[in-house]
């Protein structure tokens, strides 16, 4: 068992993959390496997405950014799959901490988000137990409706796909290193840039960067399969999709972006930003004469984003450019963030 995050490979394959409850004919993606989404077959050409997260809340951000962080980090799995989030369960285990005044403002922010991506509330649990503490307060189910021909999971990108990866490395790490130890990154490098690094945090959705690229259409018609890079950043989001959908990639590293204010944070705690937590993140597998104008409706969004390698076929592996230099890809395995953020807040 790894100390911290999420099980290991291992874990998956020896515990929990052989184990999965009852065989149903109508389930169509199941739990599998790099999938975070689960299809079933509900008939008349529709199907049923779900995927499940903790909700994470943290307090000392405020209930404004708390509450808008827990509902978007649900809703960005959910929107790999290319269909709009329709419904949300939440299974809020809350602390004897919080007050009713508290709990009202984190409940408003959290309807608001769900009304403006459009998911309905249909069922939870609320309460407040001993043990339970910030920020891992409960969990949830999001859940989708659509068209059987529409939807995209990571298990479906194709030889020749191109590779586009949005906003960047290490958002996640950055956005809640900035909004946790504001003052540490003003101490380095000034007011400026610790005000710049704080907005990072608003950006840790890929709700609209999923639902942009779909536009243009999916799977031979456009996005053939999307996973956002949470533990392990970029580079373990790459290699997951990648083993889902049994395929290589070359990567070139240097057409990865690494914002200058990024660069800055992973530099203050030690972080390698490729290797580390990065929610807003979307990577993109699509069909090679679709990539321009995703590209173009990304942009016109206000959402940056770059091509950054092809999928190749799995005998070719994981491959890596920089520069000159070419090298395997490894699955970093332990998300550098979760031990740096221990040191900073021991500090």
């Amino acid at each position: 068992m790894p100390e911290i995050g999420k099980v290991s490979p291992e874990i998956f394959d020896e515990v929990i993959l052989p184990k999965l409850g009852k065989k149903r004919h109508e389930v169509l993606v199941g739990p599998q390496h790099g999938v975070d989404i689960g299809v079933i077959d509900i008939g008349n050409n529709q199907v049923m997405i779900t995927t499940t997260d903790p909700i994470f809340v943290v307090p000392p951000y405020g209930w404004e950014r708390s509450g808008w962080f827990a509902i978007n980090i649900l809703a960005s799995d959910a929107v790999t799959s290319g269909l709009q989030p329709n419904y949300i369960t939440l299974d809020l285990n809350m602390p004897l901490s919080i007050n009713r005044q508290d709990f009202e403002l984190l409940w408003e922010v959290m309807h608001r988000e769900c009304e403006k991506i459009g998911m309905a509330i249909v069922s939870g649990h609320t309460g407040r137990y001993e043990g339970c503490d910030y920020p891992m307060i409960g969990g949830a189910t999001v859940i989708c409706i659509g068209s059987k021909d529409k939807y995209v999971s990571p298990n479906m990108a194709q030889i020749g796909d191109s590779v586009i990866v949005t906003k960047g490395a290490a958002i996640e790490a950055s956005g809640l290193f900035a909004a946790t130890f504001p003052q540490k990154v003003k101490e380095r490098y000034g007011p400026q840039v610790a005000k710049e690094a704080e907005q990072i945090f608003w950006k840790m959705s890929v709700v609209e960067d999923a639902l942009t690229a779909v536009q243009v259409g999916v799977r031979d018609k456009g996005v053939t399969a999307m996973h956002d890079a949470t533990e392990c950043g970029v580079w373990g989001g790459l290699f997951e999709l990648a083993q889902a959908s049994r395929v290589g990639m070359m990567i070139d590293k240097e057409n990865i972006i690494v914002e200058d204010v990024v660069n800055k944070i992973c530099d203050l705690f030690e972080i390698d930003p490729f290797s580390s937590i990065s929610e807003g993140t979307l990577i993109i597998a699509c069909r090679p004469h679709k990539a321009s104008e995703i590209l173009k409706r990304l942009y016109d969004k206000g959402i940056s984003a770059s091509m950054v390698g092809e999928i190749v076929e799995k005998e070719k592996g994981m491959q890596v450019f920089e520069g000159s230099k070419l090298y395997p890809l490894k699955h970093p395995r332990v998300d550098p963030f979760w031990a740096a953020f221990g040191k900073a807040a021991s500090q």
